[in-house]
């Protein structure tokens, strides 16, 4: 190869770089923009919405929050209690005990005075069987709670058990170590009521990270700023992707995901779309795309919701080989879902499902991660070769470092400006320094997790969902 073809080969990869880069900065400015007017319009209505009268009406849709649960003993009792102390009227939950190998099904039993009983299960989908039965409790008080324990098949084969069991109209999908703030389900159930023009096929909610804060008796009683790194920077993760983007594909009905932690659905659509895949590790994306092609094949208009509230908190994780783990199964859930639905990706027949949001998920989320690790290796070949245009280079990383503390900063004003949930003193300050160390600190691992996501995805067969490692809620 001669000199002037390397340097033409060269000139393109930078130019390609250059304008991957460019346009990536774009599209999250643009969504960042859409979020903060959809936000806005949300705040200046919801300020007139009467959630007494949906607590109180008997025609409120009927829900059941189905929570799949596997060795979750460190939470469990105190987060059912938070499931059953929701503020609505026509609800009922059902904890799935995943063939938990714990003491979380017998904690159950005792806490909330359950005997098994004798039901029969109507099987719209396909399950792994009962293990010791169903359960329901002999004190009124907890009339709406249902125990299932079935032999374990993972997260998705137990929603899919929720599903066969529920007999509601919706049913509200949540991971049960999350803590539901008690008026959730009335703003979730808001969008399926108001709007009346299109269907609306789910909705999803806000997540915060509930590291440090206090929690008693299933209720948040104080929120506190975690104390390490790792958490505090999944706080600004958590922020820019509900608040800066997820509006935005609201607003633009382009939404592919709403999170496992919290998401409401039409149940009678979930089943007809065979309910969740228990072939993937991303079955909260995977579902919501299921959901949605089938509605654009027959050709029904629909919309997914999004509520910006902070109607749910979780426990993030606490040490890097969790998040690793975590992230891994992010990115092959993201892989395995775009790959199983790539008809509609590019496809004008599906129309902003297929030439907005399939493309940018493509790029800006599945493509990123290798773009970026090939982006840093391309740099250490020109090093090698002694062919750095330093300036460039520092203006390049410059620009890079600075968007992206630009756009966690604006992400932590769009937090104080609106929901304001870290109210102590000094945390909008903590806040700045982490999204100054952030892209130093924290980035590089979830780089790394991202790229072993791909390795595992495509050549280590053992494709587990993953176990999350919790130190429990603070109970104090």
């Amino acid at each position: 190869m001669n000199t002037s073809t390397l340097q033409i080969i060269m000139t393109i990869i930078h130019y390609f770089f250059l304008i991957f880069s460019l346009t990536a900065i774009t599209s999250y400015v643009i969504l960042a923009i859409i979020s903060a007017v959809e936000t806005i319009e949300y705040l200046k209505k919801n300020s007139f919405v009467n959630y007494k009268e949906i607590l109180t009406s008997p025609f409120s849709p009927s829900i059941s929050i189905i929570a799949p649960a596997y060795n979750e003993s460190l939470n469990i009792v105190e987060n059912v209690r938070s499931i059953l102390s929701s503020h609505y009227v026509n609800y009922d939950v059902i904890i799935v005990n995943d063939g938990s190998t714990d003491d979380s099904l017998s904690k159950l039993i005792e806490a909330y005075q359950l005997v098994e009983i004798d039901y029969d299960i109507n099987e719209h989908i396909k399950t792994k069987p009962l293990r010791k039965g169903v359960y329901k409790s002999t004190n009124p008080a907890f009339d709406k709670l249902t125990v299932i324990d079935k032999e374990n098949g993972g997260k998705a084969d137990a929603l899919n058990m929720g599903l066969n069991v529920s007999t509601s109209k919706y049913v509200a999908c949540i991971d049960v170590d999350c803590l539901l703030l008690e008026d959730a389900l009335q703003k979730m159930i808001k969008p399926f009521l108001e709007i009346t023009d299109v269907k609306v096929i789910a909705a999803g909610g806000v997540i915060r990270i509930s590291n440090s804060s206090i929690i008693r008796h299933g209720k948040l009683l104080d929120v506190n700023f975690p104390k390490t790194w790792l958490e505090q920077g999944q706080i600004l993760e958590y922020f820019r992707a509900f608040l800066l983007g997820r509006m935005a594909w609201s607003r633009l009905n382009g939404l592919l995901v709403i999170s496992g932690a919290f998401g409401l659905f039409d149940k009678k659509l979930a089943i007809k779309v065979g309910g969740y895949d228990t072939n993937t590790v991303g079955e909260d994306m995977e579902i919501i795309v299921r959901m949605r092609r089938y509605l654009e094949d027959t050709k029904q208009k629909y919309k997914v919701a999004y509520i910006p509230d902070p109607l749910c908190w979780t426990e993030a994780p606490y040490n890097y080989k969790t998040l690793i783990s975590q992230r891994n199964r992010w990115t092959r859930g993201t892989i395995e879902t775009l790959k199983r639905h790539r008809k509609i990706g590019f496809n004008p027949k599906y129309k902003t499902l297929g030439l907005i949001s399939y493309p940018y998920w493509f790029f800006f989320e599945r493509m990123a991660p290798i773009i970026e690790v090939a982006g840093i290796l391309y740099f250490g070949i020109l090093m090698f070769l002694h062919e750095v245009r330093w300036d460039y280079a520092f203006a390049f990383i410059l620009m890079a470092y600075l968007f992206s503390v630009l756009f966690s900063i604006v992400a932590i004003v769009s937090e104080e400006l609106s929901f304001n949930q870290y109210k102590k003193k000094s945390t909008g300050l903590k806040l700045v320094i982490i999204a100054l160390i952030e892209p130093i600190v924290n980035h590089p691992v979830i780089l790394y997790s991202a790229i072993k996501g791909n390795l595992d995805y495509y050549f280590n067969k053992n494709k587990k969902w993953g176990e999350m490692v919790r130190k429990g809620m603070n109970n104090a």
